[in-house]
């Protein structure tokens, strides 16, 4: 069996999870081929999993000051340029497309007949898990935007539905110092970060920003650009996690038992579920805006017991490799079986 595996190249959130299959795959011998799109190929970094991949522009949406802008958006994606993207990319040498919300795969899978399954948090997103800001545009994005022929998607809670376990792959916790504090707010000013932080200088906040605040900052403040090995050794040792409302990253900090702080991308309907689900979980403190007493309290909270999540990437692919792709619940089921919740989660519901 041969696979194209078409990623989304917007945040890292994506590429994490793919980066779990990546391994997975190589592990059972599947021969993958990688398409990446949503970013240009400079912005890519720490790809070697991935061989020789492809990229090419797809859509993605553009930011301001920690919103989305639909002006930007608009101007930013160009149809005609994602038809022809959809129409150059030659499907025949393939037996499968998996796709984690990625167009260009996806609907190009489409007009080939070619059988495409969708691994993507965005799928979990169509049962009645938590969300905020449904609409008749976010209905449709969710199902036309990567449109497959089955769909699995991934949450921190199944909510009652067949849904994955979250892909994780984290270092052990060897050690830990409380007063490290890991921030990854990649929407956000780089100015507005540092005059957020810059009133807790008992804390060393760890920062991946790809830019830098044009105004001087403290020395507790310690500025990187992202590094994949480097950001997951902070991960592993710091004492609390302070990012945006993406999916991987939570999932990382939930299974590692590191408290999270979260500020959401307004106008993101992803991201604004993403708080509504870590509300009701009782999973993260969360911040519409960078709130300094919001950090005051949540700095000095306690951290939760780490939760224990599988390696979903092998059972995925062993589950690929058997062929029948419409057992997808069950598959759900056996996975949850060897995940033990918070006591305090095993009743939520949305």
């Amino acid at each position: 069996m041969r696979i194209l595996y078409g990623v989304q190249g917007t945040g890292n959130g994506h590429l994490s999870r793919a980066r779990v299959m990546a391994k997975s795959l190589q592990k059972y011998g599947v021969d993958v081929d990688f398409f990446f799109s949503g970013r240009a190929p400079e912005q890519f970094f720490d790809m070697q999993c991935f061989g020789e991949y492809q990229v090419e522009t797809g859509l993605t949406f553009a930011t301001n000051n920690g919103r989305v802008s639909m002006a930007r958006t608009a101007w930013k994606n160009s149809v005609p340029s994602l038809l022809n993207e959809i129409n150059s990319l030659d499907l025949s040498p393939y037996d499968l497309v998996l796709n984690d919300f990625e167009p260009v795969s996806a609907w190009a899978a489409r007009r080939q007949g070619v059988t495409s399954i969708s691994v993507s948090h965005q799928a979990a997103l169509k049962y009645a898990v938590p969300k905020v800001g449904e609409t008749w545009f976010n209905e449709k994005l969710l199902n036309y935007f990567a449109p497959v022929d089955i769909a699995l998607g991934c949450h921190w809670h199944h909510f009652g539905f067949p849904i994955l376990p979250p892909f994780v792959e984290v270092d052990p916790v060897i050690a830990v110092n409380s007063h490290e504090i890991l921030v990854y707010l990649p929407f956000e000013e780089p100015d507005d970060i540092a005059k957020f932080l810059s009133p807790f200088k008992d804390y060393r906040f760890h920062v991946y920003h790809g830019r830098t605040p044009k105004l001087p900052y403290l020395s507790h403040i310690k500025w990187s650009g992202f590094n994949r090995d480097g950001f997951k050794l902070q991960l592993s040792t710091c004492g609390g996690v302070i990012g945006s409302a993406g999916f991987e990253l939570a999932s990382e900090a939930l299974a590692l038992g590191k408290k999270l702080l979260v500020k959401p991308l307004l106008g993101q309907f992803e991201q604004l579920s993403n708080v509504a689900a870590l509300e009701l979980l009782g999973a993260a403190e969360t911040m519409i805006t960078l709130d300094g007493e919001t950090l005051r309290r949540w700095l000095k909270s306690s951290d939760p017991e780490p939760i224990h999540y599988p390696q979903v990437g092998d059972a995925l692919v062993q589950w690929l490799q058997a062929g029948d792709w419409h057992s997808g619940d069950k598959l759900c089921r056996q996975l949850w079986d060897e995940v033990d919740l918070p006591q305090s989660w095993r009743k939520k519901s949305p």
